[in-house]
């Protein structure tokens, strides 16, 4: 049996290479073609809902196709996170993941129902460092008050999470560890129910966002003590940081961005990528987020990924050092 000449196998080869990368053009051009599903981790008002729903306004305008946000709170976001990991990668369901999701889970828990090998980064949106607050009940004006009376009163202020494993979880802990003092953690499904909560009293404090804490201050119903950040915020400009009011290095807070599950096209991730980076780069956008105290980023899928493996070299020292597991 003769073999094919080099001639025919090259015009074999040219003839398929053509029509994969008519494919992958076709799939660029008209992605999307149905309405996208984007799972949220968060309750609605949180910060991730905040930031989910900005970005997917701006997608559904340009792209012409409607993106549906499916709110799935709890279990420390791995509800969601599992729901997406099992979806048909075809770019029609994505993932608006957060710190908690892809850096500490995989530290925290022994067993996860997902990998971070089941996802794609699209692009960092925004990070958002915690403020933390008090009810005004308290006789407590800033961080040294605080420590000071959590001393004196040990397990006796309670401290609100978006949920066991959470970052605003372990901003509690490591806040224990550095000021040698004891709360009582107190896990909510998200942020909102816990900031609720702190409104009306029944929660002592709580490490959250800007999204859900900025209003709140402005409207005098919670007490800012300080802001985890290297700087301080432009819309709180009388909050010092946790350095200036005397504790070093503590710079804790979460970040939100979008998610594909693993094997989407190159050429619709590309596209997304693109999408939200402009979406996120908008004036009026950029100022909704910057004045909700969270600060824009907009990178590439490399960049969010390497973020990723630096955050989660530098907390699983924190994790081991705390030695939090959860099941």
């Amino acid at each position: 049996m003769s073999r094919p000449s080099p001639y025919w196998l090259a015009l074999s080869l040219s003839f398929y290479l053509s029509i994969f990368c008519g494919q992958a053009i076709q799939a660029q051009t008209t992605y999307p073609q149905r309405p996208v599903r984007v799972l949220n981790p968060s309750s609605p008002g949180g910060g991730a809902d905040v930031i989910g729903r900005i970005i997917q306004q701006e997608l559904t305008k340009s792209l012409g196709q409607t993106f549906i946000v499916e709110n799935r709170p709890g279990a420390a976001n791995i509800i969601a996170t599992e729901i997406a990991s099992k979806a048909t990668p075809d770019g029609y369901t994505l993932l608006l993941g957060t710190t908690g999701t892809f850096v500490t889970n995989p530290l925290l828990y022994e067993k996860l129902s997902y990998s971070n090998k089941q996802f794609e980064a699209i692009s960092l949106v925004a990070d958002a460092p915690f403020i933390l607050s008090v009810h005004p009940s308290l006789p407590i004006n800033n961080l040294a008050e605080l420590i000071a009376y959590a001393k004196e009163n040990p397990n006796k202020l309670s401290v609100a999470s978006f949920g066991n494993g959470s970052s605003s979880h372990l901003a509690g802990e490591l806040f224990q560890m550095l000021t040698g003092t004891k709360l009582i953690h107190v896990p909510y499904k998200g942020s909102a129910p816990g900031m609720a909560d702190l409104l009306a009293g029944n929660i002592s404090m709580t490490f959250d966002s800007g999204l859900s804490s900025i209003p709140n201050i402005q409207a005098k119903k919670i007490r800012p003590i300080a802001v985890a950040s290297t700087t301080r915020l432009a819309n709180l400009p009388d909050v010092p940081t946790f350095g200036e009011a005397g504790l070093n290095n503590f710079y804790v807070g979460s970040w939100y961005g979008f998610f594909a599950p693993a094997g989407t096209p190159p050429e619709i991730m590309k596209k997304l990528n693109q999408q939200i980076v402009q979406a996120s780069k908008l004036p009026e956008v950029t100022q909704r987020i910057n004045n909700l105290g969270a600060i824009v980023v907009a990178n590439s899928a490399e960049d969010f990924t390497k973020q990723i493996a630096r955050e989660t070299e530098t907390w699983s020292v924190v994790v081991k050092k705390l030695g939090i597991k959860l099941d």
